[in-house]
């Protein structure tokens, strides 16, 4: 058997997987990550009596020599340290949106929307995946395979485009000292979005939404008034959001050159797959000047299966 996990600012997943001719899921269970002190704490209560050869996590965060501070939990993840206290043989760390890569060839064909069809090609490929971070990873073609890498894209610089995001950029300034693109696109960044448009003055709030909001997650309260259009401030938020996502992505896309196809990971998109078809998502991917046409080229596919990097991670384990 191998454990394999999915370590999130606000999940951790793990699960059991047997490994035959193909992976077969043996038990799944989700976490709160921040009840728990660490990694080790929820390895230990869901392993219970079960004996595993080998074990791999994606952890949201830069993974280094076996090691990794998680970006959005106050965790320290070690491989050698897991591997003794858990006594498993063999224990690998990889960023969680590399663990997702893996999974790409993985999930089936029918756990996948294209959004937009572009070309068939062979070449690089790249992920983007918002949820409570934004992840992003390459994946290169070397001749023969694709071959998974990770990176911390998602923390470079957020470059406003018009007036609303220079007034957005500015708002969330007097938040945080580094705006990066994971404060406009993630969960937290949609919420922040929101925000910015009521107190700016640019919409209402109104008084379902805000008491919504009191009982559930914001971002996915605002998603779904948004998607509904039940509500003009949410419809707003998550149309900018888009917005900001597929440019993001359409970066991405010129960085690694990802001519082989772009995919979408994390937890928003798949709720909001067909708005993605209809907003400006698609129009601020390709609105790169003179390489509009490139852009247009590239495939473009949301990964609905969440458990993608779960299956990522066992398909690098058991070929590790």
């Amino acid at each position: 058997m191998i454990l394999v996990g999915d370590i999130g600012g606000t999940h951790t997943r793990l699960a059991l997987f047997e490994v035959n001719a193909e992976l077969h899921l043996l038990e799944e269970k989700k976490f709160h990550s921040r009840k728990y002190v660490g990694l080790e704490e929820i390895a230990k209560q869901f392993l219970g009596s079960h004996q595993v050869v080998k074990a791999c996590f994606g952890v949201a965060g830069a993974v280094y020599q076996g090691r990794c501070h998680a970006t959005n939990l106050p965790w320290v993840v070690d491989a050698a340290e897991l591997s003794r206290h858990l006594h498993i043989p063999k224990v690998h760390l990889l960023n969680d949106l590399e663990a997702n890569a893996y999974g790409v060839g993985v999930v089936k064909p029918s756990e996948l929307c294209v959004i937009q069809e572009g070309r068939s090609q062979i070449g690089n490929q790249a992920l983007i995946a918002a949820g409570t971070g934004l992840g992003e990873a390459g994946i290169i073609w070397n001749g023969k395979a694709h071959l998974p890498f990770a990176c911390e894209g998602g923390h470079c610089d957020f470059a406003p485009r018009n007036a609303l995001e220079i007034e957005l950029f500015l708002f969330l300034k007097k938040k945080f000292e580094h705006i990066s693109y994971e404060r406009v696109v993630s969960g937290p960044g949609l919420h922040s979005i929101y925000q910015f448009l009521v107190e700016s003055g640019y919409e209402q709030a109104s008084p379902e939404v805000t008491a919504k909001m009191k009982e559930q997650d914001p971002p996915a309260v605002i998603s779904e008034y948004g998607r509904l259009a039940k509500d003009k401030a949410c419809q707003r938020a998550v149309d900018c959001f888009l917005s900001l996502y597929g440019s993001e992505a359409g970066n991405l896309a010129l960085k690694f050159l990802s001519v082989g196809g772009l995919f979408i990971g994390g937890g928003i998109a798949p709720h909001l797959c067909e708005k993605m078809k209809t907003s400006e998502f698609l129009s601020s991917f390709s609105a790169k000047g003179r390489f509009r046409p490139l852009l247009e080229s590239i495939r473009i596919t949301v990964i609905l299966n969440d458990s993608a990097a779960l299956l990522g991670a066992a398909d690098f384990a058991r070929n590790s």
